[in-house]
């Protein structure tokens, strides 16, 4: 049973994998919920590990590979195909080319996937984080870009088809996440040890506030749910 948690951190990269296949073919959507898959599949082998007491310096690493790729790459390609979409590029891109386009839709997404992998390197050697984050998570930097995907495709929202169509907000969309995910600010961890209001304040506003824009915007608070993590960390300070 001690290799059971990094069965399942396997299975967060094969979700990851699949999901970086479907989007270079332009299935953004089925990306995303492959993406999320993932992030399941990253939540139950800390789960699990900790259930089983089955800790090992291979599956830490391991964790972070994976990350790497269905929050990192994954991610990054879901990027830059609503980057071609938005610009209009068509056809493959030579590398070759004089283009600002073309050199602009192959390293702007690109700052995802390092920035992630920057951002893992520092919270694998930061002992401090145990109970509060530094930088946005990975996998909230991916919830972020899937979640306009998803929202998008679901609620037909004219305000997230415009936010999508413009190269530069999408540029700006992903240098924001970027260096979120390497900065320092103290963001709340999501594990809870118990279930108590004290010590567990930010947490309980985040559910508050996720549940009532759900209910008054439906499916086009989606992409809210970062923002707001952002604001609970920061009303967390205040307890």
């Amino acid at each position: 049973m001690k290799h059971f948690p990094n069965f399942i951190t396997s299975l967060n990269l094969t979700s990851g994998f699949i999901a970086i296949i479907f989007a270079a073919n332009g299935h953004l959507v089925t990306a995303s919920w492959l993406i999320l898959a993932a992030m399941i599949f990253d939540f139950l082998d800390g789960f699990s590990a900790r259930l089983l007491k089955a800790y090992s310096a291979i599956g830490k690493e391991l964790d972070s590979l994976a990350d790497v790729v269905s929050f990192g790459v994954a991610p990054g390609l879901i990027i830059y195909h609503l980057l071609n979409e938005s610009i209009s590029l068509n056809g493959p891109i030579n590398i070759d080319s004089d283009s600002l386009q073309g050199i602009l839709l192959m390293l702007i997404p690109a700052i995802m996937p390092v920035c992630g992998a920057i951002r893992l390197a520092i919270f694998n050697l930061d002992s401090t984080q145990a109970t509060t984050f530094k930088g946005l998570p990975i996998p909230a930097n991916a919830l972020a870009v899937i979640s306009i995907v998803i929202a998008g495709h679901y609620s037909q929202s004219q305000l997230l088809s415009s936010f999508t169509g413009s190269p530069f907000l999408l540029i700006l969309f992903t240098i924001i996440l970027s260096l979120l995910m390497v900065s320092r600010i103290p963001l709340l961890s999501l594990k809870v040890s118990n279930l108590k209001l004290k010590g567990n304040e930010g947490r309980y506003i985040l559910v508050g506030l996720i549940l009532i824009n759900f209910l008054i915007f439906g499916a086009i608070a989606i992409p809210l749910i970062i923002p707001l993590y952002i604001v609970s960390s920061a009303l967390s300070l205040l307890f």
